[in-house]
C-alpha cells in the first residue's frame, strides 16, 4: 500500500489457511478463499441493480462468499488482544484478490489500501469478539467457550472485506480507501492501536457501520452530531478501621459513607453538569462486609459515567474527584478513586454524514435512509474524530419478524441479508466522499 512504510512493523504471516470447502449455491459452486462453511443458499441483495454495474457483477457472483466468511468468523471468534487467527483470516483473504494488506504493529488488526491518487478516505470494521457464551442454535455457532460475536463484528468484518474486494475490481476509482480492521473494540483500545501507527494519516474522512437488532434490515441509521456517548469506569474503594455496629462513633461508618455516594454523587453531577448533555451516572456493584454487627474495614463501589459531550466528558474527571472528596470528608473514611477514561462519544460531522447519507441513497434508494437516536453506550470509533471527520452510522439487521435479539446478548442473531447491504453502503460512502 502507499503509505511510506509506516506499517513496517507488521507481523509475517503464512499464506493458507488450511483446505477449502466448497460452496454449494443454488446450482453453481464456488471456491470462497480460506472458508470452510457451507453456504446453501444465497441471500437476497437488496440493492441489486442499483449499480455501478461492477458492484453489482460482484455481488451477484459473490454474495454467497461474504457470508461465508462471516459464518467462519462467527465459528472462531477471538476477545479483544487475541485476534491472531482472525487477522490472519482477513490477511490471506485480501492477498487472494492481489491486494496487500499490512498487520497493525501489535500483531492483530489489518489495513490495507485499494485505488490511487492523492485524496483517501477510509472505511473501518472492528474484529473482535465478547467474553460471553453463546446461546443459539445455528450450525455456525461460536466454537470457542465463552466467547462469541454477539456484538454483530462479525458482520462489520465481512461487510468491509465484501467492500475491499469490490472496490478492488472496479475499473477506475476516483482515489484510493483505506481499509482498517481494527482490533480491541469491546474493551477500548485498538482504535489507539490504529492512530500510533499512522494508520488515518493522509485521511479526508472516515465511515463505518454497527449493527442496530431495532432498525429493519435493509435501513441505514444516520444522525447528525452524537450518537454514541463517552464511557468512563469509575471504581471507589474506602477503608476504615473497623468496629462494633453498637459503636460506630468510635469508628468511621464505611457502610454510611458508600450510601452517601451511592445516592449523592449521581444527584450532585445532575446539578453541576448542563441537563442536556446526556450524563447518566449508574452503579453497577457495591460490596463492603459479612456480618451484620460488624462495621466493615474496606468496601468496594463500581459503575460508569456515560455522557455524549465531549466538554463534560474533558471536565468530568475533575469534578467526579471533587464531588466525592466533599461527600466522603465528613465521614472520616479513607477513600481511593480509580476514574478509567474510557472513549469519547463518537460525534458525527455534518458534512460527512451527508456524504454518507448521499451513499446510502445511491446504494438502497431513499427509502433506505433512517433517523438514529443518540445512544448511551460507548464506541471507540470517537478517538478517530478527535482526528478526522468522518461519520458512524447503524446498520438494520433485523428481519422484521420475530424478536429483536438485542446486542451483548448469548442469544443475538442477525439477518445475513444486511451484509450484501453493508457491502454497498460502505462502497457507495467512499465513492461519494471521494467524488
Amino acid at each position: 500500500m502507499a503509505t511510506e512504510g509506516r506499517y513496517s512493523g507488521a507481523v509475517a504471516l503464512g499464506a493458507g489457511v488450511g483446505p477449502s470447502a466448497r460452496l454449494t449455491v443454488m446450482s453453481k459452486q464456488v471456491e470462497p478463499p480460506g472458508t470452510g462453511d457451507t453456504v446453501m443458499s444465497i441471500v437476497e441483495d437488496l440493492g441489486a441493480g442499483r449499480g455501478p454495474s461492477w458492484l453489482d457483477a460482484w455481488l451477484g457472483d459473490k454474495a454467497d462468499v461474504v457470508i461465508g466468511w462471516r459464518r467462519h468468523i462467527h465459528a472462531h471468534p477471538e476477545p479483544h488482544r487475541h485476534e491472531h487467527a482472525t487477522t490472519e483470516y482477513i490477511v490471506n483473504v485480501l492477498r487472494a484478490a492481489g491486494l496487500r494488506p499490512e498487520v497493525l504493529p501489535v500483531g492483530t488488526g489489518v489495513i490495507c489500501e485499494v485505488g490511487s491518487g492523492p485524496r483517501c478516505v477510509a472505511l473501518r470494521a472492528d474484529i473482535d469478539a465478547l467474553r460471553l457464551p453463546e446461546l443459539t442454535d445455528l450450525p455456525f455457532a461460536s466454537t470457542v467457550e465463552g466467547v462469541c460475536h454477539a456484538c454483530g463484528h462479525d458482520a462489520h468484518t465481512a461487510a468491509l472485506l465484501g467492500a475491499a474486494l469490490a472496490l478492488a475490481c472496479a475499473p477506475e476509482l476516483p482515489g484510493r480507501v483505506r481499509l482498517v480492521f481494527q482490533p480491541a473494540e469491546e474493551e477500548p483500545g485498538g482504535a489507539l492501536d490504529v492512530l500510533a501507527a499512522g494508520a488515518l494519516d493522509g485521511i479526508e474522512r472516515i465511515f463505518g457501520l454497527h449493527c442496530d437488532p431495532r432498525l429493519q434490515v435493509g435501513r441505514i441509521g444516520t444522525r447528525v452530531g452524537a450518537i454514541t456517548s463517552a464511557t468512563d469506569l469509575l471504581e471507589l474503594r474506602v477503608t476504615s478501621p473497623g468496629g462494633h455496629t453498637s459503636r460506630p462513633h468510635l469508628t468511621a461508618d464505611l457502610v454510611y459513607a458508600l450510601g452517601l455516594v451511592i445516592t449523592g454523587l449521581p444527584a450532585l453531577l445532575a446539578r453541576r453538569v448542563d441537563p442536556r448533555s446526556g450524563t447518566v451516572l449508574t452503579w453497577g456493584a457495591v460490596d463492603a462486609g459479612e456480618a451484620f454487627n460488624t462495621v466493615p474495614e474496606k468496601g468496594v463501589l463500581r459503575g460508569t459515567l456515560r455522557t455524549s459531550d465531549q466538554e463534560v466528558w474533558v471536565g468530568s474527571e475533575v469534578l467526579v474527584w471533587e464531588l466525592v472528596s466533599a461527600l466522603l470528608a465528613p465521614t472520616g473514611v479513607g477513600f481511593d478513586l480509580d476514574h478509567r477514561r474510557g472513549a469519547p462519544p463518537v460525534v458525527n460531522d455534518a458534512e460527512s454524514t451527508r456524504l454518507l447519507c448521499a451513499g446510502v441513497e445511491a446504494a438502497l434508494g431513499q427509502d433506505a435512509l433512517a433517523s438514529t437516536k443518540q445512544s448511551s453506550g460507548g464506541e471507540d470509533f470517537g478517538w478517530y474524530l478527535e482526528h478526522v471527520p468522518g461519520s458512524f452510522a447503524r446498520i438494520g439487521v433485523w428481519s422484521g419478524a420475530g424478536p429483536m435479539s438485542d446486542l451483548h446478548r448469548p442469544t443475538f442473531q442477525l439477518d445475513e441479508r444486511a451484509l450484501p447491504v453493508g457491502v454497498r453502503v460502505l462502497v457507495h460512502a467512499a465513492l461519494a466522499a471521494l467524488a
